[in-house]
């Protein structure tokens, strides 16, 4: 009995001992993969910073303010020498004093800094106002080179060297308030093609006034079929309206302007200065010049 009892639990020890190694049907886990930590640098990256926007600058006012350079040139009339039955050469005198007159000198568009500005561009010719003989000359005869114009127009200085016993002349510094007035060359024609009396201006040069002879006088003279290139683009500073799209041109081809009469074609080739001393009577000429060019346009009519 002892030794059934015996067999017995020799026979439950050794099936638990089996049951323990027998390996079991579920799967085991799979064990979660080791992440690796990042290595630590040391170095500091730098930080971006967020660009910012270039902000607009805000627009001044409701209209563009600026130079009209798409403004083409409205061609004048063509005007055959057979056609022409009068013709009346005029010399005026813009004074930039005269309130009507003011725009042409505004800083922020002046006719002196227009004109000066193509010359030295070569995109407008000067012809110098003397001749050879030192006589007042108007008639396109001797262009000048830009930096003559402008030694013309500025003036020259001689600055003298002590140590070295030296004279050098120099070109003065531009004084845009200097010129403060223009002549104007034009010539009244009567077009029998067209039946029109009408002005053509001819020449435009701007004044200095020369302290030696106490006179105005030219610095040089532009050409103004020439210049009308160039003044056709340039903004008029309108003192009446602010949207205005005026040129230089438009002042002139419009007779916007104020002036009185210098000189009218004459045999002795006067101007109204060397005949009447007079300043006053002087005005008076002036005014029955004029008087005299617009009678005869009354007298082409029939009633």
């Amino acid at each position: 009995m002892k030794r059934i009892l015996s067999i017995a639990i020799l026979v439950l020890l050794t099936t638990f001992a089996f049951a323990q190694k027998k390996p079991t049907k579920l799967a085991p886990k799979k064990a979660a993969p080791v992440v690796a930590a990042p290595a630590v640098d040391t170095v500091k990256a730098p930080v971006k910073t967020a660009k910012k926007k270039l902000k607009v600058p805000p627009k001044d006012g409701f209209y563009a303010r600026k130079d009209i350079d798409s403004t083409e040139m409205v061609p004048l009339a063509d005007v055959r020498e057979e056609d022409v039955f009068y013709a009346k050469r005029i010399w005026r005198e813009i004074d930039l004093r005269d309130t009507v007159n003011s725009v042409l000198k505004s800083p922020k568009s002046r006719l002196i800094d227009v004109l000066i500005a193509a010359i030295k561009k070569d995109e407008l010719t000067a012809y110098s106002p003397i001749d050879s003989a030192l006589n007042e000359d108007d008639a396109f005869n001797n262009p000048m080179s830009a930096d003559s114009a402008a030694k013309s127009a500025l003036g020259t200085a001689e600055v003298s060297n002590n140590k070295t016993g030296t004279v050098t002349t120099v070109v003065n510094d531009f004084n845009p308030e200097l010129f403060l007035k223009f002549r104007i060359k034009e010539d009244w024609i009567f077009d029998t093609k067209r039946s029109i009396f009408e002005p053509r201006i001819v020449g435009i040069a701007p004044l200095k006034y020369n302290e030696v002879s106490k006179q105005w006088q030219p610095v040089f003279w532009v050409y103004y079929p020439e210049a009308r290139e160039i003044l056709t683009k340039k903004r008029l500073i309108n003192t009446n309206n602010d949207a205005s799209s005026l040129s230089f041109d438009d002042f002139f081809i419009r007779r916007l302007f104020s002036s009185y009469i210098v000189k009218e074609s004459n045999p002795g080739d006067n101007k109204i200065r060397d005949i009447i001393a007079d300043p006053k009577q002087r005005l008076y000429e002036s005014e029955r010049i004029k008087k005299s060019v617009l009678d005869y346009e009354q007298g082409l009519w029939e009633y």
